[in-house]
């Protein structure tokens, strides 16, 4: 079955947005992993070092 070529752009168009739409979310959530990480690194750290200062008294 043979689609008109005003047919097959739009699907093109369509797939090309869709692949642009999910690689930008990939995108995203990769940076709120590292931001998520960071956080969490920095949360480690104060209560490591709360823990060390109650040790020491």
């Amino acid at each position: 079955m043979r689609h008109s070529r005003t047919e097959v752009g739009r699907w093109r168009m369509l797939r090309q947005s869709q692949r642009r739409k999910t690689r930008w979310l990939e995108a995203q959530s990769r940076r709120n992993m590292r931001i998520h990480a960071i956080r969490k690194c920095i949360v480690n750290r104060q209560r490591n070092s709360l823990l060390f200062s109650v040790y020491d008294i």
